[in-house]
């Protein structure tokens, strides 16, 4: 088999040359993102195989009720085909509940619902540390225009919509997630897509199940992170590979 041209690597993901003009093979990693103290990023054994199939849930769930991601289909159990298209070098996060960063630069007690879902956007820079931007710093540095931030909100709320649905409907609370956005041509006519993945990896997930009144008066826990993360929401989601389970469960690797 003839060796595939790599076109980018990432933290998580390795994207090659795909078999038709306009199309890429996104290969998802075991590796997580590092932390202050790692000099490279971790490996969890089973975390691409499983984050293959949930983005592939989410896209094509995005597709099938009119929201447009890159999303082709599933190749095998850690590869899948997507559109090319030009990366906005935007993170665009949309916040359901306070929870970590806006928690300690707003001081508001993670947890907190808002009053609405807040979106927020920061440069893709990781020599930067992928730093909060305005709308202001984006239109003046042309990395978007006006009308694209006006389209991207109008993506990243539906994009909640959807998510916020189908976790709450498997016990789970949706604090925050991103995205990244891309622009695709078909002619003369541009328009914007979900790329990248929405996996784990992207999203801050609370586990709500057990938290109902017991009927004994005791205080009723706060939700807390969901166990597991990767393999438990693919088993609630009904999705998990036929050779990851619940018992075989990714670890880390030392």
């Amino acid at each position: 088999m003839a060796r595939r041209k790599k076109v980018y690597e990432g933290k998580a993901k390795i994207l090659y040359e795909g078999p038709e003009p306009g199309t890429l093979i996104q290969y998802f990693k075991d590796d997580t993102a590092p932390t202050a103290t790692e000099a490279k990023p971790a490996a969890v054994e089973g975390k691409g195989v499983l984050n293959n199939r949930l983005s592939e849930f989410f896209m094509t769930g995005l597709n099938s009720i009119g929201v447009p991601t890159h999303f082709i289909r599933r190749l095998n159990m850690r590869e899948q085909l997507v559109r090319m298209a030009e990366i906005i070098p935007l993170e665009v996060v949309v916040r359901n509940f306070a929870a970590g960063e806006i928690s300690e630069r707003l001081g508001i007690p993670e947890g907190t619902p808002l009053p609405r879902p807040i979106v927020e956007y920061y440069y893709k820079d990781d020599r930067l540390s992928s730093p909060m931007v305005s709308e202001e710093h984006i239109i003046a540095f042309g990395w978007a225009t006006q009308q694209d931030l006006d389209d991207i909100i109008a993506l990243s709320l539906r994009v909640n919509d959807f998510l916020s649905g189908v976790m709450m409907g498997v016990g789970i609370r949706l604090a925050d997630f991103r995205i990244e956005v891309g622009r695709i041509w078909e002619g003369d006519f541009m328009r914007l897509i979900v790329a990248d993945e929405i996996s784990p990896d992207s999203c801050r997930l609370w586990d709500l199940r057990g938290l109902a009144d017991r009927g004994d008066g005791a205080p009723i826990p706060e939700p807390g992170p969901l166990a597991d993360v990767y393999s438990e929401l693919a088993r609630r989601l009904g999705v998990m590979p036929s050779n990851v389970t619940h018992t075989t469960k990714p670890t880390l690797i030392n």
